[in-house]
């Protein structure tokens, strides 16, 4: 299934992709799609409804978060080699963690804001875990258990924020729309191998990334077991799980984003994405 929003920002409303493409209301089945809906009771339930009966959601509105209201939108860092080497680091030996604000979710196509004071906004496209089922101390052997699906992410970063202004990385990953997700979240049943899909990221149409979800260093079902040692994650928590080679940082010279350049970035059956530079 894919399940994504539709409508004004704070005013989204659940649909599901029909066979056809055509997005359907759910709101009459869930009220959002969140961590009610991406349980596995929830999942049941809209699995188990004739799409040809809810209503067709008509013109092309906007497309909000997949995910509503995350608790935790957490993000892994250096899980490409490759991605690693081009920032200067070495692989790490364990999964490197931090956080984004959730106030920097938006939806897959909206404006991204270039911070003030900003002089290296950077792009990073990601392959996104969704939690359906409360995690705590799970194995690795069991964490797709714990998985509803996957969602295309941006990760946006301002590596000025990030790396010179004194302590954690989240002050340069949380700027409001730092965080597209979108355009839906795709139920794992679908997806035949999450450790083979190809990502892309294109600035101004020229390609900056391009990748595949083998080369990440720590699997889907390592990081969310990994990450269960730490913290309980809950149903709609958000996992980032790192970028492919390509990123503005590591371009000779570093290169980095200004305002009206468009960003378009996708990954194999999650979709595309397509942010426009904006000026805070």
């Amino acid at each position: 299934m894919k399940l994504l929003r539709y409508g004004e920002p704070g005013a989204e409303r659940p649909a599901i992709l029909d066979a056809d493409g055509q997005m359907r209301d759910l709101s009459d089945v869930v009220s959002d799609i969140d961590g009610a809906a991406l349980s596995p009771e929830g999942l049941a339930r809209i699995a188990a409804l004739d799409l040809s009966m809810l209503e067709v959601v008509a013109g092309t509105p906007r497309i909000g978060s997949a995910i509503a209201r995350p608790g935790k939108f957490l993000c892994v860092g250096l899980n490409y080699a490759d991605h690693a080497r081009e920032t200067g680091k070495e692989p790490p030996a364990e999964p490197v963690l931090f956080g984004k604000a959730t106030t920097a979710v938006c939806g897959p196509n909206d404006d991204i804001e270039i911070p003030r004071g900003s002089d290296r906004t950077d792009w990073e496209v990601e392959l996104g875990i969704v939690i359906g089922t409360r995690a705590k101390y799970v194995s690795e052997a069991e964490a797709m258990d714990y998985v509803a699906g996957y969602a295309l992410v941006n990760d946006v970063s301002e590596r000025r924020f990030q790396s010179e202004r004194s302590g954690q990385w989240i002050k340069g990953k949380s700027h409001d729309t730092f965080g597209p997700v979108g355009p839906w979240m795709v139920t794992k049943d679908e997806i035949a191998d999450v450790q083979n899909l190809d990502l892309w990221l294109d600035v101004d149409g020229e390609r900056r990334q391009t990748g595949n979800t083998k080369t990440m260093i720590f699997g889907v079902a390592h990081l969310v077991h990994y990450i269960s040692q730490f913290m309980t994650l809950e149903p709609g928590d958000i996992i980032a799980t790192g970028t492919p080679p390509g990123v503005g940082l590591g371009m000779k010279p570093p290169t980095f984003l200004s305002a009206r350049q468009v960003v378009t970035l996708g990954i194999t059956g999650l979709g595309e994405q397509c942010q426009k530079m904006v000026q805070a």
